[in-house]
């Protein structure tokens, strides 16, 4: 077991005071070699489930475990470099940095942390040129096509060697070949050992999964 939550329940409050009951109980399990898909509409749940899994946003009630490591029991500090270590994020807005080159951007997650070393940058150049970047290296993002800054956003989370991959809506912005890429990329990712928990209302990715959960207002069906 890579990632396990426990009864996961979190609720936001609109300006009204109204409540949103964002995830009701939510349990589930992600395994080394698995591709695991939670699929279901906008505003369901299932970045609240990312976010919390990934030890980025405290839950009301509930736990995560990373290994055997219950990620909101020990200190902020310490959850920053767990996270850092075996977390590798995929957003769906990529949230890349505009004046930063592609080789810069993929490097963000190491620099000043302990796991930046020289070697990392050549792991960098390696990934780049994997995922059919290395012409644009020295691009910034504002000069690349959308499904090239998904591939940097995908190798920046690739970086620091992650146990899991936590991707939110990794296609949601993607036409069907550039969607194809990214999808054989991440399943890959699984297929070499690596954990996967994918988000997304995208109907093309469930066959890829070995397990798909629906979520709708907030549970697990």
């Amino acid at each position: 077991m890579v990632l396990r939550t426990s009864g996961l329940k979190k609720i936001y409050k609109t300006r009204t005071d109204k409540e949103v009951r964002a995830l009701e109980g939510v349990s589930l399990e992600v395994n080394r070699g698995e591709l695991v898909v939670v699929n279901g509409p906008s505003g369901c749940g299932k970045t609240t489930l990312l976010l919390i899994a990934g030890g980025l946003l405290y839950p009301d009630d509930g736990e995560v475990f990373m290994d055997d490591l219950n990620l909101y029991n020990i200190p902020s500090g310490k959850r920053d470099k767990e996270r850092a270590k075996n977390i590798g994020f995929v957003f769906q807005q990529f949230y890349l940095i505009p004046y930063m080159d592609i080789l810069e951007n993929v490097l963000i997650p190491s620099v000043g942390s302990d796991s930046y070393s020289a070697s990392l940058e050549k792991r960098a150049q390696k990934l780049i040129s994997q995922f059919n970047l290395a012409d644009r290296i020295h691009h910034k993002p504002g000069e690349l096509s959308t499904g090239e800054r998904q591939r940097v956003a995908l190798a920046r989370a690739l970086i620091n060697q992650p146990k899991i991959l936590l991707a939110d809506e990794p296609t949601g912005n993607l036409d069907d070949e550039n969607a194809e890429v990214v999808l054989n990329y991440i399943s890959n990712f699984a297929g070499q050992g690596g954990a996967v928990l994918l988000v997304t209302h995208d109907s093309r990715i469930g066959d890829r999964a070995l397990r798909r959960y629906k979520m709708k207002d907030g549970k697990l069906l």
